[in-house]
């Protein structure tokens, strides 16, 4: 996880309408429960969670998570501080990544990530050499998403359940030393006159097809 302290004074959040989404201060007597954190209680949560971890301490919730996050990690090459970084990790934590890695530069835009960070495990690496050795190390292959010559078509391929999915910038996509570290480059079908569609965009897919073909759906 970042090294960031939990704040209680998340900006709160809203639904569609406009209207500020979570509960209120909870009534009297309160639950008997280790995972509630006492100043929720007192002061209500409107912290961007679902609603079964109202009221729950950051480290309950990572640690509920911990118990079911899936064989998959996602990680994003940060050479220019992409912005897309942030729906990129806040995509992660819904579909319960392992783990998100961001290669290259350390800082990133948070914004786009709804404060979901606080619960999604981080890993930095400096360069695309020392993330191939950690997934090699780790016996993970790594899969590049990237529209190339030669790239197998998302939508067919066979992505194996323990791996990491590769991501690079908006605009350049993967680079080239990130290219020589993949096993495989999986393209995403497009169909209109766009070259290429946004990075975030192209992260949710690929993950929601790791989830089509590895996750249990209850």
């Amino acid at each position: 996880m970042d090294g960031e302290p939990f704040q209680y004074d998340e900006a709160p959040v809203h639904d569609d309408a406009g209207a500020r989404i979570g509960v209120g201060p909870h009534p009297r007597p309160w639950p008997d429960d280790p995972r509630h954190d006492p100043e929720l209680l007192a002061h209500g949560d409107r912290r961007n969670v679902v609603d079964a971890y109202r009221y729950w301490t950051r480290e309950a919730i990572v640690a509920d998570l911990d118990t079911r996050r899936h064989d998959f990690h996602v990680a994003v090459e940060n050479w220019g501080h992409d912005f897309n970084i942030g729906s990129v990790v806040r995509t992660a934590n819904a579909f319960a990544a392992k783990e998100v890695h961001i290669v290259g530069r350390r800082r990133w835009n948070r914004r786009g990530a709804m404060v979901t960070d606080r619960y999604q495990h981080l890993r930095h690496h400096e360069s695309i050499g020392t993330l191939g050795e950690w997934a090699a190390a780790t016996g993970l292959p790594v899969i590049g998403i990237d529209n190339l010559p030669g790239s197998v078509p998302l939508e067919t391929a066979d992505i194996p359940r323990h791996c990491v999915l590769l991501f690079g910038q908006e605009g350049p996509g993967l680079t080239d030393e990130a290219r020589s570290h993949v096993s495989t480059v999986c393209s995403i079908a497009q169909f209109g006159s766009t070259r290429s569609i946004n990075a975030g965009a192209a992260a949710a897919i690929a993950m929601h097809a790791w989830i089509r073909r590895h996750a249990t759906i209850a």
